[in-house]
This record gives C-alpha cells, structure tokens and sequence, in this order.
C-alpha cells in the first residue's frame, strides 16, 4: 500500500508540473532590465521600466530640458519609473530633483539597495509633488544629503 502512496503522490506532482507553463518564470519589467550593480542610472517613459529608455548615465545632469546630457529635451517631466544600478559607496544614492540645477527644494532619493522604483506614481518629492512624470534634474549624492522621508522606493 505505502508503494502505491508514493506512486500516486509522484504522479500527481509530475502531472501538476507538467501544468505549469513554462512562461510563468519570466521574469519582466524593471526586474529583467536590471544589469547588477554597472555604476548608472536609468528612467524610463513609462512605469515598470517599459517604453521608451530615456538615458542611462554614471554621471548626474543638471537639466533633463536642455540639449546638453545624457537626459535631453522631452526627458523632462517624462520618467515613470527609475532604476540606481550605481555602485556601493561614496555618492551611491540618486536625488531626483522636481527643479533643474539640482535646486534642493523638492528631491527625492533612491538608495543603491533599493534597485529601482518601478512606479512613481508612489512616490512624493519633499515638497509633496508627485514625482511621476516631474523629474527635471539628477545627482549622485551620500545618504546624509537626504533628509528624512526623503527615500523613494
């Protein structure tokens, strides 16, 4: 009888992993478009880290407006989601500023172990505008720079 347990119980596991489609492992959205810790940040158009790449950088930019950067003209109040695959240490924290220049009245900061926000429609700036679709500006800054409450995720 116990043969016939174990048969049965091993049957119904084979016949319930045979249901399971394949594609039910993907992995998608922000979580497959993570590339490790590469020393960049990332935004993309829309939430999940779909649509269109806005720019990719280890470097920060003053202006998301203006011609000049890896975040150019129509990158300006278009982020939807964002990613910090920086590296750990120093200035491993993102701000995202609602302002260009980095004007510290409304920021919002993301920790490197955060990996990314994959909606902003979450999340606050300082000053309590929404931050989906208002980033203007980006620096790599240390942890201390961001006030409390400040940390996105």
């Amino acid at each position: 009888m116990r043969k016939l347990v174990v048969s049965v119980a091993t049957l119904g596991l084979a016949a319930l992993g045979i249901a399971v489609p394949a594609s039910a492992h993907a992995v998608t959205g922000c979580n497959a478009k993570w590339p490790g810790y590469d020393g960049n940040v990332r935004a993309w158009r829309d939430i999940d880290c779909q649509g269109e790449l806005l720019g990719v950088t280890p470097g920060n930019d003053s202006n998301w407006n203006d011609g000049y950067g890896p975040f150019q003209g129509s990158d300006a109040n278009a982020a939807s989601s964002v990613m910090n695959s920086g590296y750990i240490g120093g200035k491993d924290v993102v701000a995202f500023y609602y302002l260009p220049n980095y004007d510290d009245s409304a920021y919002g900061c993301l920790k490197p172990g955060e990996l990314y926000v994959d909606d902003l429609t979450r999340n606050h700036f300082t000053n309590g505008a929404n931050m989906n679709d208002n980033i203007m500006s980006h620096a790599w800054v240390t942890a201390s720079a961001c006030a409390p409450g400040s940390f996105i995720s």
